[in-house]
């Protein structure tokens, strides 16, 4: 992997752990599910006028756009809504590798290899120790709650390995129009129109800031640089990022410390176990070499070859 490409994903891992601070204030002032409707709003316009037409078939743009943006941010922000504390989340989601590598055995035909499904075991461990912990002090529900969205984010990983789309800002941005007006429906559903309208009247500098800061930051940068590497590099490896070097692991410690500094949340021995499960597992999980189903093993597979457009050489058209 190349530095500017390992550099790319420390940034991203900065960007996404300090964003579950920002999910926590922002939940101050939306609820939830819209919430999220208004991150993806915002990171679809006026983005979807200037980025031109969609690089690949609808087909993935909605299916992404759905588990990606419908299910795995309402399932993140309800989560923490109902209590899941935002360090913790960070954390947990990191499980996100563990589902990748298993959707692309299935999808995709990386065989998992022994030290690969030790680090699952060890990465679910540590998924356990966290919601003893949390049975204890916390909400089960919103935990739950985090680890389906960690669920759907693996899903999502590989559905955009398939889609391969040559552009990944362009990708993002048209994946981002399609959760808006399922969540809204699901928030005037589940929320209620009052409690809606309420958070619309009380929007003031700091819930627009939110707003910006999980839209244009995280969502169409974050993801953006996600899909570009995951374009170059297998799906069980760019979960989380690469072969190389364990940066992805940086977002729970962003996430963990920067809880800490602004919200006050405290780490227990056992949570502290847990991380270290966790993150454990997940190296493991992500560095260990895999194989294809059916042919030899491969540690470090090379780069899609690419034209001087963009496009995979073997792909001239979207599928």
């Amino acid at each position: 992997m190349r530095p500017a490409h390992l550099a790319l994903a420390a940034l991203v891992a900065a960007v996404w752990g300090v964003n579950f601070v920002v999910i926590e204030i922002g939940l101050d002032h939306f609820p939830p599910l819209l919430f999220s409707a208004l991150r993806f709003l915002v990171a679809a316009l006026p983005a979807v006028f200037l980025v031109g037409r969609p690089t690949v078939a609808w087909k993935w743009i909605l299916a992404v756009g759905l588990v990606l943006g419908v299910a795995k941010f309402g399932l993140l922000f309800t989560g923490m809504d109902l209590g899941a504390p935002a360090g913790l989340s960070s954390l947990v989601l990191q499980v996100q590798a563990v589902f990748t590598a298993l959707f692309a055995f299935a999808a995709l035909g990386e065989r998992p290899g022994r030290l690969k499904l030790a680090g699952m075991a060890v990465a679910l461990a540590g998924i356990a120790v966290a919601a003893a912990d949390e049975g204890g002090t916390g909400s089960l529900t919103g935990f739950a709650l985090v680890i389906g969205a960690a669920a759907c984010w693996g899903v999502s990983n590989v559905l955009t390995r398939k889609a391969s789309p040559p552009d990944a800002l362009n990708f993002m941005v048209w994946v981002s129009t399609v959760p808006v007006l399922p969540l809204l429906a699901l928030s005037l559903l589940l929320e209620g129109p009052e409690r809606d309208l309420a958070a619309l009247r009380g929007l003031d500098p700091a819930g627009a800031g939110v707003i910006v800061y999980v839209a244009w930051i995280t969502t169409v940068f974050g993801f953006g640089a996600w899909g570009w590497l995951l374009r170059r590099y297998p799906a069980s490896s760019v979960a989380p990022f690469s072969l190389l070097a364990p940066f992805s692991l940086l977002v729970p410690v962003f996430g963990m410390s920067s809880a800490a500094l602004f919200l006050g949340e405290g780490v227990s021995p056992a949570r502290w176990g847990a991380a270290a499960l966790l993150v454990g597992g997940v190296a493991l999980t992500s560095f260990a070499p895999g194989r294809r189903t059916g042919g030899n093993s491969v540690a470090d597979p090379a780069p899609v070859p690419v034209s001087s457009s963009g496009r995979a050489l073997s792909e001239e058209r979207p599928a």
